[in-house]
């Protein structure tokens, strides 16, 4: 569902308001994968890898799509003990953003609405998969996005 809204006789000569809007949050797609069962050891010590992807599809008009893949593995020793995939997706409304708007945007702050939710559902996986509850740490998606993409991209300021 797209929001219009028509420009008043007096902001005629304004350039359009640049607005970022969530329409939706849903999960798209997940996997959990336990080769060797939980086999939980009081030994459990696991060494995780976490690695994160965005991308930006377009639904109609102003309105994209954006989908942040998790990806969390866990190896005991040399075994894979367990591996996760989530793909949590969100509608946003993007509209009048600047190139440099719509990169922030898509890296930064959409990633930074949707990881909560995937985080709740990796946690959710994990722990029905039999294994000791997994919470991600928090990421920081401006610094990603800043080692990224470098360049004049600057931070907006509030």
């Amino acid at each position: 569902m797209a929001i219009q809204s028509e420009p008043s006789p007096a902001a005629a000569g304004t350039p359009p308001t640049a607005q970022l809007a969530l329409q939706a949050v849903y999960l798209k797609d997940c996997s959990f994968e336990a080769p060797q069962g939980p086999r939980v050891t009081t030994d459990w010590n696991p060494q995780i890898g976490l690695d994160l992807n965005t991308a930006v599809n377009l639904i109609e008009g102003d309105l994209r799509e954006v989908v942040l893949t998790v990806t969390v593995s866990a190896k005991h020793g040399e075994q894979t003990a367990f591996l996760v995939e989530v793909k949590q997706a969100g509608a946003f409304l993007m509209q009048n953003l600047s190139n440099d708007e719509f990169r922030r945007a898509a890296g930064v702050i959409c990633p930074g609405v949707l990881f909560p939710y995937a985080r709740a559902v990796v946690s959710s996986l994990v722990g029905h998969g039999g294994f000791p509850q997994l919470l991600l740490p928090p990421v920081n998606f401006e610094a990603l996005f800043a080692a990224n993409n470098p360049g004049p991209v600057s931070a907006a300021q509030n």
